[in-house]
């Protein structure tokens, strides 16, 4: 049970109908494990943090490098050569010393990935490869974890919400199918990226993983897109693809 502080620390949101006390409740008891520490795992952890999720592990392998410090809010000039899971972990509890972060700085594939995956009640990819995306993929379909996908390059961001409980949900292979994949074209460092766009999409990520974890309001649906040369939004149905090689063998009984 939450006390006078807890009450006081999440009294904005408490007082949302939406949220209430069980809501707020439901966050603290919940897991997220965000992979990539970036551009946006940044600001997607650091609200997660601050809204009161009990729970948090960060993957990322890579440490923190000076061109990393346009955009990846969570680290700082005195972090650079820090892995960026612990330098993460670090503004994490410090805007929050309620929520357990763990670090880890490795690169998870296969059956370490499914391990911590299986462990949490959401998984954000919050990576910038194909490859990365696909295997993240892989294990929330195989534990039946929701996965919040978010993306930016160049001008443009992206987020979608991929529900393995939810038979008529797609999953991130029938949007991209994998032999269509190109690492290079998804990465930062060979495209560039506006700064606050990746932001604006990480904090999406975390608005959806906020309601799926409290509860409140409806989870989006289908593929939300957005220019920000335009400022404009578009959104796009995501149908499941019957031929899928990802998800078209799963069972939707067992998923929690």
């Amino acid at each position: 049970m939450m006390d006078d502080q807890a009450l006081l620390r999440y009294s904005r949101q408490i007082m949302l109908p939406e949220v209430d006390i069980g809501g707020q409740q439901r966050l603290l008891d919940a897991h997220a494990v965000i992979i990539g520490a970036g551009g946006l795992g940044s600001p997607a952890g650091l609200y997660l943090a601050a809204a009161g999720v009990g729970r948090i592990t960060l993957v990322d392998a890579d440490d923190v490098e000076l061109s990393n410090l346009q955009r990846q809010i969570a680290h700082g000039q005195a972090d650079i050569d820090r892995n960026k899971a612990e330098s993460a972990s670090d503004s994490f509890t410090a805007i929050n010393p309620g929520c357990e972060v763990t670090a880890i700085g490795d690169h998870l594939l296969g059956e370490a990935l499914e391990s911590v995956v299986a462990t949490a009640d959401v998984v954000l990819d919050c990576t910038d490869r194909f490859s990365s995306r696909y295997a993240i993929n892989a294990a929330s379909q195989a534990t039946g974890v929701p996965l919040v996908s978010g993306a930016a390059i160049r001008f443009s961001g992206q987020v979608a919400v991929f529900d393995p409980r939810d038979s008529e949900c797609p999953c991130y292979a029938c949007l991209y199918p994998p032999d269509n994949s190109d690492d290079e074209a998804m990465s930062c460092a060979e495209n560039g990226v506006m700064a606050p766009l990746v932001g604006l999409v990480g904090t999406f990520q975390a608005v959806e993983t906020f309601k799926l974890l409290s509860g409140a309001g409806r989870v989006h649906r289908g593929l939300a897109a957005f220019d920000a040369l335009s400022g404009e939004w578009r959104h796009f149905k995501l149908p499941r693809d019957p031929d899928c090689p990802v998800c078209r063998g799963r069972s939707d009984q067992g998923h929690r």
